[in-house]
């Protein structure tokens, strides 16, 4: 079930605001001072502090036998990290784009994932895969997918998608903490970053302890009545814009994010749309055999009764252009988000 604004609320009692990327590396730093089994690698990590700030202030701290850089091989650092932490350490890797997964998706599917399975339960794979995901900057067709649906189609894996700094930060603590692999997928968009402006929104109350949000737990980041919207990443923040611009028209849509794939919090999903009877699901992944159909999907198994419309928005099955306006025309905006839920609301 979701942990609805409840999180959020407790989150504003600081004044203390922090970007979704500084949220990320204050909950690694914490976990690196907790456990010295928590390390760090990936390309561009350590003198860099990654190329969208996932990683910066680390080497300084904790120097470069626990913040490495490493050769361009995914599949070399990849599978070392699988056998980190089947050896008893905690690994966090990243992946620069997720877009690189191929060339290491042995190591990632078929050993961290599975090893467990494979072995019996003689051992886990306590490891954080990170990544950056998402467009919106033109970056063409081989940096700019997002790919949720290809790593929660494939079973082993938890997948995490955080859309707020608040969010980023718990769900890191909770990642790092899991004796299971979890892919915790970032959006550029939504770090912070001085030379891709984020929406408003990412940026949250952060506070200094730590925290964890349990996965499989949604958050409705916006109540309503007349249709529900279910996104996850950087749309949660274009569809909280779109609901935002229809209550004037006295259009009240309700806005859930997922925050979790694996586990995916269907019951929050089913609870509204029994409540509201029509369902819009926006995504930035592709359209077929994707997130957008795994919803509906299981909207309709288990509230059929009470759903009367459903619509979803995602990128069409075609790779991303580089183009600014090609690309800008396949992402869903907002502005096709608010018409989408006008239809429905008709």
């Amino acid at each position: 079930m979701a942990t609805e604004s409840r999180d959020i609320t407790e989150a504003t009692e600081t004044d203390r605001e922090l970007t979704m990327s500084r949220a990320m590396v204050e909950a690694i730093a914490w976990e690196m001072r907790e456990n010295e089994e928590v390390f760090y690698m990936g390309e561009d990590v350590a003198d860099y502090g990654g190329i969208f700030s996932s990683t910066t202030g680390l080497l300084d701290e904790f120097g470069r036998d626990r913040v490495m850089d490493v050769p361009i091989s995914e599949t070399a650092f990849l599978g070392a990290a699988v056998g980190a932490a089947q050896a008893g350490m905690r690994p966090i890797a990243e992946l620069m784009f997720v877009d690189f997964f191929g060339v290491a998706m042995d190591q990632i599917y078929n050993n961290m994932a599975k090893n467990t399975y494979m072995s019996g339960g003689s051992f886990s794979v306590p490891m954080v895969l990170t990544t950056a995901v998402g467009g919106t900057y033109n970056d063409a067709g081989q940096h700019s997918q997002t790919l949720y649906g290809t790593f929660a189609h494939l079973p082993g894996m938890k997948v995490v998608v955080p859309s707020t700094a608040y969010d980023a930060k718990g769900l890191m603590h909770s990642a790092i903490r899991d004796d299971d692999p979890v892919v915790y997928m970032f959006h550029k968009r939504l770090m912070g970053l001085g030379w891709m402006p984020s929406p408003t929104g990412p940026k949250t109350p952060v506070p200094e302890e730590d925290y964890t949000i349990p996965f499989g737990e949604a958050d409705i980041k916006r109540h309503g009545n007349d249709v529900t919207v279910v996104t996850l990443g950087l749309h949660v923040h274009r569809s909280l814009e779109a609901a935002s611009q229809l209550e004037d028209d006295g259009i009240d849509a309700e806005v859930i994010d997922l925050r979790t794939l694996v586990p995916l919090d269907t019951e929050t999903v089913l609870d509204s749309v029994r409540k509201t009877g029509k369902l819009l699901v926006v995504d930035e992944d592709y359209q077929s055999f994707g997130v957008t159909g795994e919803i509906i999907a299981r909207a309709a198994e288990g509230a059929l009764d009470d759903l009367s419309a459903v619509k979803r928005l995602a990128i069409p099955d075609v790779p991303i252009p580089y183009a600014r306006s090609l690309e800008d025309e396949v992402n869903p905006s907002t502005d096709k988000i608010a018409a989408a839920i006008r239809e429905l609301h008709e």
